[in-house]
């Protein structure tokens, strides 16, 4: 009689959630989009879906949808900050600042230039040319609503849901009925307790694909750090006055009080730097439309008016300080949170309650796509006619996003000087 023997079967731990990517393959990825995300806030999260999560599948679009409500909420460059959290949830904090860095350098550097030479879209091809930039503008935010609403309304509650927050965002003025909007749906998918969608019950079933690890101590201390710079900046600026000190202050404070987008931080720059006599008029005006003709965020509208500021550090000095001081506050919102986020996300009543807001996300990109996206860009058949192209380039044809951002710009050219 022979006893067998077995070998006791290795305990092991599974392994820490941890990237799956590094600082330079973010780098990369988000250089694309900075260089080809034309549009708008609104427009760059199309681009992001269609880059991070239908093509390199980075995350799925219920944790995608995740991200775009948390950002609504917070104040700041919404688009930006979700950049920042896909770079930070891909690549650690080196992946973060390269996402952030990648996205806003290409429109910092052509606004820096602008403000240092003659302006570059002048004539009706240059008009043209930005028109065209705006009706791609169109057909990827079509692109991006048409997608989440197959993973994210899959049933008539959630549709109800969608239609609700884009009814709110259309017929109540300000950029508040956003943030009611995620947050009233929010509500009622607790109370109705709606079902997670499809993509995020997948992704309760398997390890995360990526995971932005703060610590509570670390978001605690960035949420510090925000409230000590909107204090301080201003005390600083009384105590030991100076120019440099007073245009961090200035967009610092413009950064942490806007919500809603890219457009909505105009009237406090205007408030900033016009009435402060700093900038003229003219040229204020002729750097947002100079910022419009761009890709990437429109907070690097602030590169352009601290370049002509004209501190006594130079040109460079001043579009580097204006452009840090405007995206801090935010991105120190967004990781000051990001910690206690994940663990509320976590909780059965939260699930129920995103997959409400997830369908406010899809009926906000929808009023936005109508207004101001759609009713600024098409006024003409032939503008109609090109934006149609374009999306049928990125749905039918499966064209990559710029694809349809060159035949926009050749387009656009083309009916400006017809």
């Amino acid at each position: 009689m022979t006893r067998s023997t077995s070998v006791p079967r290795k305990q092991t731990t599974p392994p820490a959630p941890q990237s799956h990517g590094s600082a330079g393959e973010v780098f990369r990825a988000f250089l694309k989009l900075g260089l080809t995300s034309f549009g708008g806030p609104i427009a760059h999260l199309g681009y992001f879906r269609e880059e991070l999560v239908l093509r390199r599948k980075w995350l799925d679009e219920a944790a995608y949808a995740d991200l775009v409500a948390l950002c609504q909420f917070l104040p700041g460059p919404a688009s930006s900050q979700v950049g920042f959290a896909l770079g930070l949830m891909r690549a650690g904090p080196l992946g973060a600042l390269a996402a952030w860095t990648a996205f806003t350098l290409p429109s910092a550097l052509l606004l820096v230039a602008f403000a240092l030479s003659a302006p570059l879209f002048a004539g009706p091809l240059g008009q043209g040319l930005v028109s065209g930039l705006k009706l791609v503008a169109v057909a990827i935010i079509a692109h991006a609503v048409l997608g989440m609403a197959k993973a994210l309304c899959p049933d008539r509650e959630r549709a109800t849901l969608a239609f609700a927050a884009a009814a709110i965002v259309l017929l109540v003025a300000g950029p508040l009925a956003q943030v009611a909007a995620i947050a009233l749906a929010a509500l009622i998918g607790l109370t109705l307790k709606l079902p997670e969608s499809a993509p995020a019950r997948a992704r309760a079933s398997r390890p995360p694909i990526s995971r932005a690890s703060v610590s509570r101590t670390a978001g605690l201390a960035c949420l510090a750090l925000f409230v000590l710079l909107l204090v301080g900046l201003p005390l600083a600026q009384l105590a030991a006055p100076s120019q440099a000190l007073a245009v961090l202050d200035a967009f610092y404070r413009a950064g942490a009080l806007v919500f809603g987008g890219g457009h909505v931080v105009l009237p406090l720059l205007e408030v900033e730097v016009v009435r402060s006599g700093w900038v003229g008029a003219e040229t204020f005006l002729a750097g947002y439309g100079a910022a419009q003709a761009v890709p990437g965020p429109l907070f690097t509208f602030a590169a352009y008016l601290g370049a002509v500021i004209a501190l006594p550090q130079g040109a460079v000095f001043g579009a580097a300080l204006a452009l840090v001081a405007i995206f801090l506050p935010g991105l120190l919102l967004l990781v000051g949170v990001l910690p206690f986020w994940q663990a509320f996300r976590a909780r059965p009543f939260a699930r129920a309650a995103m997959a409400g807001a997830n369908a406010a996300v899809v009926g906000i990109l929808g009023a936005a796509l109508y207004d101001p996206v759609f009713t600024s860009a098409v006024t003409t058949p032939a503008q109609f006619t090109l934006a149609l192209a374009c999306f049928m380039l990125l749905t039918a044809w499966k064209a990559p996003p710029w694809v349809a951002v060159l035949v926009a710009g050749l387009g656009g050219m083309l009916i400006g000087a017809a």
